[in-house]
Order: C-alpha cells, then structure tokens, then sequence
C-alpha cells in the first residue's frame, strides 16, 4: 500500500536488509508530540507468504490509520520479514531491538514466534503481540509478561476438530499427519487427545519435514490402517506437494481434515484437484469490530481479508493504544497497560475510531478496544479467554475461494 514509502522495512540481514531500507523513506510520522515506535515480525516471504502478505498489509492499514488520523502524534513502523523461518525470525528481531523497537506485531508461525520470543523479545524486554501462533506451549513460556496474542491457543482448536470430526462426519478412527514443528506437534497432541476423549482411535500419528520432496513414505505410515479420518497439520507450501503425493496414490473420498495453515484457494488450484473432500478448522474473526474493519481492508485493497487479517490488526491496534495509555516507548511499560485498554471503558474501541481511541489513550482517557478478530480479552498469561473457530472447505467458484461450513466458539 502507499503508506509503505515512509516506513522502514527490514529484511533477516546482510544485503537484503540494506536494499530494502535504502528504497525506502522510513522514519516519518504525522506532525505531534508523540511518536509510537512499533514493530512486524510477519513472513513476507518463504513457507508462509501465502497468507503473510496479507497480514503484512493488515498491520500496516493499522498503523496508517493511526499515523494519518491522529493530531497529537504519529506512528514509525519498522515492517520485518521473518522468511518464515526460526533463523531468519530470530536475525529480523535482533535488527528490531537493535532500532530500539519496543514492541512487535508477530512472529506469525509458532515456531517463528517462540525462537524470537526466548531469544530476543523477553531478554530486550520487548512486547509482543502474535496473531496467529497458536501453540500451547507459548501459554507456559516465562515471559515476564511481555507476550499477548490475539488468536487463540490450539488447545481449543484442537477441541473443535475432534468434535467435528467424530460429531460431523462420524470418525471412529484417525491417523495424524503434522510438520515437525512446535505448532505440528501441539496441535496434534491437543487433537489426539480431544479425539481420543471423544471416544475415537488414533491409529497413528507421523511426523513430516517441510523441506521435503516427497511425501509419498510419511503419507503410507500414517494411512496404513485405514483410518475414516486423515488430520493433514501444517502449512502451504509443503502441503502443496503432500497433496499431490496422496491423489496419485490414495483415495479422494477418504475423509481428510487440515488446519488454518493450509487455508488458502491457492491449495487446490496448484495441487491440481477439487479436493472435494477436505474440511479445515481456523480461527475466525467474529468480533465486534470485524464489519468496520472488512470495510476498510475492502477500501484499500479491493479484496477481501484473508486468514488473521482481523486478528493482525487487532494486535497492532492494542500494541498502539497500549503504546499511546503508557506514554513510553518501553515493552514493560506497553505490557503493563495491554489489559487495560482491552477492557470495557469510557471510550469503545474498535477498527473504524482507532486513530481517535489511540489519541484519547494518549490524552489519559479510558479507553476499551473491541476487535475485528474477537473481544479481545486477556487472561493472566496473556491468552484469549475465548476462541471463535470455521469448519470450511475449498470452494474454487467463489470469490474467497474459500467457503464456511460451520461456526464453533469455545
């Protein structure tokens, strides 16, 4: 979007990184007295661009919104790319903290997002807010509580599939397949044990690697007892060839459930099938908010908001009014005021007077957001209290390309 020319915008490192600030303008912000530091650690590119653009643009349709509507003080965003993976992640965020950042929109993937977590947000006392990392792990981490999330966490997902797929479709029987990755393995342990709870058989549950180029041996360990149900865990890119690998051998009426990482139209079109018979799970945004913000990423983009679109903006918008109530460009002091500008107050929040609730947090007001993604509400470890979740499938005649089935909140 055009507000990116007056932005930073820092790659991993080395020549990239020095590319990509040199063609920019970064630094600028409205005329105030007052100028939120803010931070993205979101994959522009790699395994998970697919989807990370989009929250890049959602984050950004934040901080513009702010930056241009607010009188008293102005947004500097410094847009990072984590390359979709721990290495890369952990470079962009110690080239955050190094431009004295305080406080970060992401990591996007689990994986991301714990790596950057441990090793640069808490030990540079930044606060970070994720959209879309939703391993239940990240709950137990020592955070000192600098981490929020505005996506809920896989153990009420995993919840959700287990009651679908035995409920729904009538799974007696299951066999997992899931990337070898904290959110792969979370996941899947959190479905197993809702399935099992359930009164279901997991027959068994195998592990894959992203980087491979064929998936055909991990795809005969996990259905070699014919399971009723195939649970496909992980991300785009990889999932492309597994589903290629599974039509050329296997069924196309066994019943197969996969995650928010493969929501995408991109999938079926590429693999080359209807793949008529695949459901997923995902996050959904039904929050208070979620129609102004749809008007406003259509007006932007002429598109409509992808997967954590809501949830992206939700977190960029509670990390600036936290920002704006602190007074600071401090992660400690930005933490501090993150539940309370995300309970009820004198002003209500929400995507279509962001510019105006960050000026009234600034100016002592009592501010409350409601989101795009949910209520935004946060427990004591920084966790939605509750999570609102799709059943949906792949729909090639629509316009998302993407249709829902079913609604769950949990």
């Amino acid at each position: 979007m055009t507000q990116l020319t007056r932005r930073k915008f820092v790659a991993a490192s080395g020549v990239a990184g020095s590319a990509a600030l040199a063609g920019c303008t970064g630094g600028d912000s409205s005329d105030g007295d007052y100028t939120i530091e803010i931070g993205t650690l979101l994959p522009e590119s790699g395994q998970l661009s697919g989807i990370g653009t989009t929250m890049v643009d959602a984050a950004d349709l934040a901080f513009s919104t702010v930056d241009d509507g607010a009188d008293s003080l102005g947004v500097d965003a410094t847009l990072g790319d984590s390359q979709s993976t721990p290495e890369d992640g952990i470079s962009t965020a110690n080239n955050l903290a190094n431009s004295g950042v305080p406080a970060v929109v992401g990591g996007a993937s689990t994986n991301v997002h714990i790596s950057a977590a441990e090793q640069v947000f808490i030990p540079n006392g930044m606060c970070a807010c994720s959209p879309s990392a939703t391993a239940v792990s990240i709950t137990q981490m020592a955070d000192d509580d600098l981490l929020f999330r505005t996506t809920p966490s896989d153990a009420l997902q995993g919840q959700v599939m287990a009651e679908y797929a035995t409920e729904e479709m009538g799974a007696q029987t299951a066999a997992v397949l899931h990337v070898n990755d904290d959110y792969g393995s979370a996941l899947s342990g959190a479905f197993v044990s809702a399935f099992e709870e359930a009164g279901g058989t997991v027959q068994q549950e195998v592990s894959y690697e992203t980087a491979a180029t064929s998936y055909t041996s991990r795809i005969e360990s996990a259905v070699q007892d014919d399971p009723d149900l195939l649970s496909v865990i992980g991300y785009a890119e990889s999932g492309i060839q597994l589903f290629r690998d599974y039509y050329a051998q296997y069924s196309a009426s066994r019943d197969i459930m996969t995650v928010d990482g493969l929501n995408t139209a991109r999938i079926p079109n590429e693999v080359g099938r209807e793949m008529d018979n695949v459901v997923g799970t995902a996050p959904m945004a039904q929050g208070p908010g979620r129609d102004a913000f749809t008007s406003m990423y259509q007006e932007e983009f002429d598109a409509e908001p992808g997967p954590f679109n809501g949830a992206t903006f939700d977190a960029a918008a509670v990390l600036m009014l936290a920002n704006a109530a602190a007074g600071e460009n401090d992660g400690a002091a930005i933490s501090e005021q993150m539940r309370a500008v995300t309970s009820e107050g004198e002003l209500t929040v929400s995507p279509d007077n962001i510019a105006e609730g960050v000026e009234a947090a600034y100016n002592g007001d009592d501010v409350g957001y409601q989101g795009a993604s949910s209520q935004v509400s946060f427990d004591d470890n920084g966790d939605l209290v509750t999570g609102t979740y799709e059943v949906w499938a792949y729909a090639p005649d629509t316009e998302r390309g993407i249709e829902t089935i079913e609604t769950f909140t949990v």
